[in-house]
């Protein structure tokens, strides 16, 4: 890097002047040169920014002066909020294309975290983004959604500069700091040298995923594992942006989730992403039944049932079991994502059990898999590939056999590029 790195700074200079002031003097001592991008409504900054408020409101096609007039109503502050959050979105993409930073860091409450997380979501994986926010310790998915932004803790409102404050502040500034020193090496350390494959995985599907991995890595791909928690939603938009070259969708209780808003839920549709783009796939129904919500005595009343046949996974996540009307929806939702796959595709099927919850001597051994398996096999088009076997997902044999299928459609989409 010819220059020193930069830090972007961007928040609200009018009202957090003081604690904006105090972690850009934190970051330059640590020799690291730093850009201000004020968003600020209210009044004037506490110091002059290097892009200032009125620049980044004309980048949402609106004019500062708007927001005076009724910046004491909720309305109001609600429109500051969502248009200076889309204007300092462009102002990021804007620094960021023409090399100019090397990370970003916010502060603030609610409202600022509302203005600032969109803003730094919409930056690629990998560039550093930090948030210091009063909400960093609560529900944070609605601000962090699938990306790798980092929230950290404020403790204290960002209001003044005290014993506290001062410490969270200036570790808040020494990690941006550092990340951006780091940046350009982290950069050089994840260029894409192998074909990068997907696969989802659970806690109880875990042993097959890592036979897989061990067979893909063997033959020259590089492995990236979503663990199922909700995680499908990155891995969709990596998918969506080019990142993932091939997925074994491995592991499906996300879709369950996603219906019964489970607590892992990724909020969105799955299994889309394969349908938009095409890449090779090869889907497996593995714990396809199951959703989850926190310790046993927190599932609603209307879930609490014996045809749930909830187990204890862990003393803070209790799974639970889809109905047969559900088993029956869940194989026609997969075979139709499956059939609407544009790419080479292909199906496997683990009759014995889709995971360690139906293995032999587990809580859900000897569950009927028909009401489920059966519309999804009957429902896929004829002529894609469907293996059977009688075993469970994570036997060796069929994780060798998953393993095939994928190879050889991954041949074939290479074939098709020749």
């Amino acid at each position: 890097m010819s220059r020193k790195p930069v830090v972007c700074l961007a928040g609200t200079l009018d009202t957090k002047g003081v604690e904006y002031a105090y972690v850009k003097e934190c970051i330059e001592r640590q020799g690291v040169d730093v850009l201000t991008v004020d968003c600020g409504v209210m009044g004037e900054p506490s110091f002059t920014p290097d892009v200032p408020s009125s620049v980044v409101a004309a980048r949402a096609g609106v004019e500062l002066a708007e927001f005076a007039e009724r910046k004491e109503g909720a309305d109001g502050r609600t429109r500051a909020v969502l248009k200076m959050g889309a204007g300092l979105g462009v102002v990021l993409q804007e620094l960021l294309a023409e090399g100019r930073i090397d990370a970003v860091l916010g502060m603030g409450g609610t409202g600022g975290t509302d203005l600032l997380s969109p803003a730094f979501r919409g930056l690629p994986i990998g560039f550093p983004k930090l948030i210091v926010s009063t909400v960093g310790s609560g529900n944070t998915k609605p601000y962090v959604g699938s990306t790798d932004l980092t929230l950290m803790n404020a403790v204290t409102d960002i209001a003044g500069l005290n014993r506290i404050s001062l410490l969270v502040l200036a570790n808040a500034a020494h990690a941006a700091a550092g990340m951006a020193k780091g940046h350009e090496f982290a950069q050089s350390q994840a260029g894409a040298s192998k074909p990068l494959i997907a696969i989802t995985m659970w806690g109880v599907t875990t042993p097959g995923v890592m036979r897989m991995r061990e067979h893909l890595e063997r033959d020259g791909f590089e492995v990236i594992i979503f663990h199922a928690v909700g995680e499908g939603a990155g891995m969709e938009a990596l998918i969506d942006g080019g990142v993932i070259d091939g997925l074994i969708d491995f592991s499906l209780p996300e879709i369950l989730n996603h219906w019964n808003k489970g607590i892992f839920d990724p909020e969105i549709d799955r299994m889309e992403a394969a349908i938009r783009t095409g890449i090779p796939l090869v889907v497996v129904p593995g714990a396809l039944e199951a959703f989850n919500f926190g310790a046993i005595a927190s599932i609603p009343v209307e879930y609490a049932t014996p045809e749930r046949y909830v187990i204890e996974h862990n003393p803070n996540i209790s799974s639970l079991r889809a109905n047969k009307d559900e088993m029956h929806r869940l194989g026609e939702y997969v075979a139709d994502h499956v059939n609407r796959a544009p790419g080479p595709k292909a199906v496997a099927i683990p009759w014995k059990a889709t995971s360690n919850y139906g293995g032999a001597g587990s809580q859900w051994e000897g569950l009927d898999l028909h009401p489920m398996l059966d519309p999804l096999v009957g429902g896929l088009d004829k002529d894609i590939e469907v293996l059977q076997m009688d075993a469970n997902i994570n036997d060796p044999a069929f994780a060798d056999a998953v393993y095939g299928l994928f190879k050889a459609r991954w041949e074939q989409s290479l074939a098709a590029k020749e």
